[in-house]
């Protein structure tokens, strides 16, 4: 019964926000941003951490100002979530601005990885993608029921086949060998089981192996993508890469640190608008100490 009231409130609200001017819904989720950066949090320490370790050359003002920034972000596309999640496929379409190195319209015949990061934008990237082409998403599910039922079931509803992240590898590799490109993240803390340590903006991080093992197992070509949010609030632009070169290259770790040195390249493009609210850092190598 808590589940299905839960349930009602965040769809009621979220119908609600995908209704209401794009501008508007942006400036609210700003605004309350600005008002929840205020109060001390478990968030807010793990952003400061994130930002005070990747960037030691900035002052102590400049962190703070980017640290306000990317939390009104952070707190923005929770609230954009309704547009993304329930607006129609022409919705988005007006707000999402697609620029593609790739021939999107092509049937896939070599097999394809859209890598993806945690950006603010992601999700917006993600729907609007789902609206062109057939694909499958790997997804972490959520320790919250009702919002993972939610987000499970409004990701799919332009027909992305959703795979759980503890799916089997087997189960992944049909999708891709099928023709239907899946979309992954790689770029959080998922354990030490297949993962390796390696540096992200100097910092030792665990990072996933399994995008260069996908890759060789599947044959297939690995296409990074990053959505930014676009300014004067007019929505988002999509960004699709050419596929990485010489990957996967053999060796996980280089394949890893390849990786982590792109995405490097985009956050200094827009370091705000990163969700340096996840503990990126969470597990250390042996012998260092936690870092949050």
């Amino acid at each position: 019964m808590k589940n299905k009231i839960q349930k009602k409130l965040i769809t009621g609200l979220l119908r609600t926000l995908s209704v209401l001017p794009y501008g508007l819904v942006a400036r609210t989720g700003e605004a309350l941003g600005s008002l929840l950066y205020l109060i001390p949090g478990k968030r807010k320490h793990i952003l400061h951490t994130n930002l005070r370790l990747c960037f030691p050359e900035h002052t102590p003002a400049q962190r703070e100002q980017l640290a306000r920034s990317t939390f009104r972000h952070v707190i923005r596309s929770y609230f954009e979530r309704g547009i993304q999640w329930y607006g129609s496929a022409q919705a988005l379409a007006k707000l999402v601005e697609l620029h593609s190195a790739i021939e999107l319209h092509d049937n896939y015949e070599q097999p394809t990885i859209f890598l993806g990061f945690h950006f603010a934008g992601i999700e917006a990237g993600c729907m609007h993608y789902s609206t062109l082409h057939p694909v499958a998403s790997i997804y972490t599910p959520m320790s919250d029921q009702a919002t993972d039922e939610i987000s499970r079931t409004q990701r799919a509803r332009f027909g992305t086949e959703m795979i759980p992240r503890n799916g089997s590898a087997r189960e992944i590799l049909k999708v891709l060998k099928s023709g239907k490109p899946i979309m992954l993240a790689a770029d959080m803390d998922f354990g030490l089981r297949d993962s390796v340590f390696v540096p992200f903006f100097g910092v030792q991080a665990c990072t996933l192996t399994a995008v260069s093992r996908l890759a060789q197992l599947g044959r297939a070509r690995v296409i990074p993508f990053v959505t930014e949010v676009a300014p004067g609030y007019r929505g988002y632009k999509l960004s699709i890469f050419k596929a990485l070169e010489n990957f996967p290259c053999g060796d996980p770790s280089a394949d890893a640190l390849h990786i982590n040195q792109f995405l490097e390249e985009q956050i200094r493009l827009m370091p705000d608008q990163y969700y340096w609210v996840h503990r990126r850092f969470k597990r250390r190598p042996e012998g260092e100490a936690p870092v949050y």
